[in-house]
C-alpha cells in the first residue's frame, strides 16, 4: 500500500490486539450516499457519515464517496484535519489490483508524506492565521459575482431584445459571450472548488451558475475536480488531455500522431471556439449516457444533482432559444448567428485561458511507470502539480480578475479550495517554497507570451514523433 501519515490513535497495534479490518474496493464502493459515506485515503478506509452534515466544504465530501479520494483530501484540507481523521478510520483496503479504479491504483512518490507539500501548507496556513483570513471566502467575491451575472443578463437582453439593429446586436453578442465565460472563470470555478463562501447554500447556488449558462456543474466537477486535479497532465488519467484515435489534436508525444497534426497549431485555434457549444449540447449528455468522462467514472446522481442537471438544461433552452423566438427583433437565422457568435467568444476565452496552464513546452506530461505491475509516478503529488502547470502575468491584478485567478494556476492546483482573489497573496510563499525544495516554478511574463508558447507546443508535438522524457 502507499505510505501514509496518520494519527497513531486510529490504529490498533499488532501486539496481541486486533488489527485493522480489511475491505475490498467493491465493498467500500457501496457506501456512497449522504447517509452512508465511506472514503479511501492513502489505503485506509474511513466512515465519515456522521461528519457529512458538518463538512465545511459542503457536498464536496461526496465527490468520491465510496472511492479513493487521497489526492483530493490532501489538496483541500489543512494539516490539522489529519489529527482528527483517525477517529473515523474503520479499516484498510485489501491489496488487490483493480485497473478499472485508476484513482486507487496509481501511486505517487511520498504518498501522504510529501515534505514539500507539508512545508508549503504550514507556511500558507500560517499566512492566513496571521492575517485572520478565511481562505475560502473573500469579501470582494460577492460584488464581483453580482457584477458578472448582471453583465450577462444585460447583454443577453440587449442581444436578442434590445434593438432591431443587427450590427448593435452583434456587438452585444460579443459581450454576452465574454460574460458567459466570466461566469465560468470567476464564479462557478471557485464555487465548484468550495472556494466561494463558507455559507454552504450560497456556495452551492453559485456552483449552479454553470448550469444557468447551459453546462452541467455536476459533470464539470467530475472531469475537472476529480479527474484533472488528481492527475494533471498524466496520460490516460487526466480527462482534460484525453484524445481518441484518430483525433483532431495531439498534445503529448505518447498520443497517436496523424499527418494533419502538423497543421494543428493553425486549425485548433479556430476549433477552440466550439468548446462551449460542445459542452452544452454534446459532452454533458454523452457523459450522462455512457457513465464516464474519459477515464473518470461518473457516480450515480443524487435527486438534487439530477434535478439541477435536467432543470438547468431545460431552463437554458427556454430562455436562450425559446423565449427569443417569440419576442426578439431578429428572425431565426439572425438569432442563430448571434447565439453562435456569443458561444464562440465564450469558447475561445475559456480554451485559451485553460490551455495556457498545462499545454505549453514548460509543462511536464508525466508517464506512469507500470514496470512492476503497480502504476506509479516517481514524484510527489504536489511537486507534480507544479511541474505540470505554468502561470502567466502574475503581476497583473487585471488578469487575475479576468482569468478568475487562472494566471496563478500553480497556486490554484496546490490550494484549490482557496479563493482566487487570495492567490497574489500566497504567490510569494509558493514560489519561495518551490525554490527551497528545487521544484520547478514556471511563469510567463504575459498572456501573449504564454499563448505563443501554447501554439509552439502544438506545432512541435504535431510535427514530431519521439518519446518525451519527463523533464525535471
Amino acid at each position: 500500500m502507499a505510505p501514509h501519515s496518520l494519527d497513531s490513535q486510529e490504529i490498533l497495534l499488532s501486539n496481541g490486539q486486533k488489527g485493522l479490518e480489511k475491505y475490498s474496493t467493491e465493498a467500500v464502493s457501496k457506501h456512497n450516499a449522504t447517509n452512508d459515506c465511506w472514503l479511501i485515503i492513502w489505503g485506509r478506509v474511513y466512515d465519515v457519515t456522521s461528519w457529512v452534515p458538518h463538512h465545511p466544504g459542503g457536498s464536496l465530501i461526496l465527490l468520491r464517496a465510496g472511492k479513493d479520494c487521497s489526492h483530493l483530501f490532501e489538496s483541500y484540507h489543512p494539516l490539522y484535519v489529519r489529527k482528527i481523521l483517525g477517529r473515523y478510520c474503520i479499516g484498510e483496503v485489501e491489496e488487490v489490483a483493480d485497473n478499472s479504479l485508476r484513482c486507487l491504483s496509481i501511486q505517487y512518490s511520498e504518498a501522504g508524506n510529501e515534505l514539500f507539500y507539508s512545508t508549503l501548507k504550514e507556511r500558507v496556513e500560517a499566512y492566513f492565521v496571521k492575517n485572520k483570513v478565511n481562505p475560502r471566502f473573500h469579501p470582494h467575491m460577492l460584488p464581483k459575482s453580482i457584477l458578472v451575472i448582471a453583465g450577462y443578463l444585460l447583454f443577453y437582453y440587449l442581444t436578442f431584445f434590445g434593438t432591431p439593429s443587427f450590427a448593435l446586436s452583434f456587438l452585444f453578442a460579443l459581450a454576452m459571450g465574454f460574460f458567459t465565460a466570466q461566469i465560468g472563470l470567476s464564479i462557478q470555478h471557485d464555487a465548484n472548488h468550495g472556494a466561494f463562501s463558507n455559507v454552504h447554500w450560497l456556495g452551492y447556488l453559485m456552483s449552479t451558475s454553470l448550469d444557468f449558462v447551459g453546462a452541467s456543474s455536476f459533470m464539470w466537477r467530475q472531469q475537472h475536480v476529480v479527474g484533472h486535479h488528481s492527475f494533471t497532465n498524466v496520460e490516460n488519467y487526466d480527462p482534460d488531455i484525453r484524445v481518441k484515435d484518430p483525433d483532431v489534436r495531439r498534445v503529448t508525444y505518447k498520443q497517436p500522431i496523424q499527418k494533419y497534426h502538423s497543421f494543428q497549431h493553425l486549425y485548433l485555434g479556430a476549433l477552440y471556439g466550439l468548446l462551449a457549444l460542445k459542452g452544452v449540447f454534446l459532452d454533458d449528455f454523452v457523459a450522462f449516457i455512457t457513465g464516464s468522462i474519459g477515464p473518470v467514472k461518473i457516480p450515480e446522481m443524487t435527486t438534487l444533482e439530477f434535478g439541477v442537471f435536467i432543470g438547468g438544461k431545460i431552463l437554458y433552452t427556454l430562455y436562450m432559444l425559446v423565449v427569443p423566438s417569440f419576442f426578439s427583433h431578429h428572425n431565426v437565422s439572425l438569432r442563430a448567428i448571434l447565439y453562435i457568435v456569443a458561444q464562440l467568444v465564450c469558447g475561445w476565452t475559456l480554451a485559451f485561458l485553460f490551455q495556457l496552464a498545462h499545454v505549453v513546452p514548460e509543462a511536464a506530461f508525466p508517464v506512469v511507470d507500470s514496470s512492476d505491475g503497480q502504476p506509479k509516478l516517481h514524484h510527489g503529488w504536489a511537486a507534480m502539480q507544479a511541474r505540470t502547470t505554468t502561470n502567466f502575468s502574475t503581476n497583473s491584478m487585471l488578469w487575475t480578475h479576468l482569468s478568475g485567478g487562472l494566471n496563478y494556476q500553480i497556486e490554484h492546483h496546490l490550494f484549490p479550495s482557496v479563493c482566487h482573489l487570495y492567490y497574489p497573496c500566497i504567490h510569494p510563499i509558493v514560489k519561495a517554497t518551490c525554490k527551497d525544495f528545487d521544484v520547478p516554478y514556471n511563469s510567463y511574463p504575459s498572456f501573449w507570451t504564454a499563448l505563443k508558447a501554447h501554439f509552439l507546443h502544438l506545432k512541435t508535438v504535431g510535427s514530431e514523433n519521439f518519446e518525451l522524457r519527463l523533464s525535471g
